[in-house]
């Protein structure tokens, strides 16, 4: 068993998170990954109102009653608004989830320190998903529980200093004494042992979630993600400063060509609308929009069922751990 102050924290059996994913992190996937021995996510952005996002949150504890986290997106966008982002924080606090993973900007700047007072009140943890050292130490010093130390392989919405997670985790874990989750090319045993060897606590990956029976993505998705090596991602929007890394299909060969003669946001906006996505995944057609893997999908080579996935990870990486203890002389 491997034990981390995430583990202690959360009361979970192994330290492997899941990460957010639009319109995929739902109360089905979520409830799945907890029940597994994991922490699942219920990502707030799928949901546009007060009601149907508590609504959500309540049908994950009609499916476990495990810890799970909720992830809240700071970033600017054309559905979500400032306003959405206060009532998802409000209700997570209302509803005392276990914890809140905040992506984009930190909720003392966005929301205002009331919110980050409101949730420490209710008990809900706070991690932050960061991608440089200088971001860790204002989540440290804003009051957050832990961060996330998001590399550049991750799939998603990397940071644009683009540090790898070799070098991004042990950088971050010196700087910061509160916990650290390792992102980006986690799927496996492996991954899991080098990240605990880097001195993470645990692991957060979303892409290997993809390429799982419990998540409900067409299975040409599921099939595609199998496919797919690690060569196959690449970085786009860099141009209009919202970097995101994607599977390479023929929607983001548009976007890099619009991106390669200098078109701006509103010519790329309509490629990467999130109606798009969701049409894409529930239809499986791999070319009408950007997928948001990481390069851990070089990893991916099966649809496993989430608790065959965590037993397996945690099992490989006692393994490796104990591999590398019987070298040293």
């Amino acid at each position: 068993m491997i034990r981390t102050r995430i583990t202690e924290m959360f009361g979970i059996r192994y330290p492997i998170l899941c990460g957010a994913m639009m319109w995929i992190c739902k109360p089905p996937l979520c409830a799945a990954v907890s029940n597994a021995g994991g922490m699942g996510n219920l990502t707030a952005a799928n949901y546009e109102t007060e009601e149907t996002f508590r609504a959500a949150i309540r049908e994950v504890r009609a499916l476990t009653g495990k810890p799970f986290m909720v992830n809240v997106t700071i970033l600017p966008s054309v559905r979500i608004s400032g306003a959405h982002h206060k009532m998802y924080l409000r209700v997570c606090a209302e509803e005392r989830v276990a914890g809140v993973e905040i992506s984009g900007s930190p909720i003392d700047k966005a929301c205002g320190p009331e919110f980050m007072e409101m949730l420490r009140k209710a008990g809900v943890r706070m991690f932050h998903k960061v991608g440089s050292v200088r971001h860790a130490l204002h989540a440290q010093e804003a009051g957050y529980d832990g961060v996330y130390a998001a590399g550049i392989e991750e799939g998603g919405h990397p940071l644009n200093d683009d540090v790898t997670t070799m070098v991004l985790t042990p950088r971050v874990v010196e700087s910061v004494s509160i916990p650290v989750v390792t992102v980006g090319g986690i799927a496996d045993g492996r991954s899991l042992a080098a990240a605990l060897m880097l001195g993470a606590e645990g692991v957060m990956m979303a892409t290997r979630f993809m390429a799982t029976q419990e998540c409900r993505v067409h299975d040409n998705i599921k099939q595609e993600i199998v496919r797919r090596q690690e060569q196959d991602t690449t970085l786009i929007c860099k141009s209009i400063h919202l970097q995101a890394r994607a599977l390479r299909n023929r929607n983001v060969e548009d976007i890099l060509a619009i991106e390669k003669r200098g078109g701006g946001f509103e010519e790329i906006l309509p490629l990467i609308m999130g109606k798009r996505i969701s049409e894409a995944w529930n239809t499986g057609n791999v070319d009408l929009a950007p997928m948001m893997v990481g390069q851990s999908v070089g990893l991916v080579r099966d649809i496993p069922t989430c608790a065959e996935l965590l037993e397996r990870m945690a099992r490989e990486a006692e393994e490796r751990i104990a591999a590398v203890q019987g070298r040293i002389q």
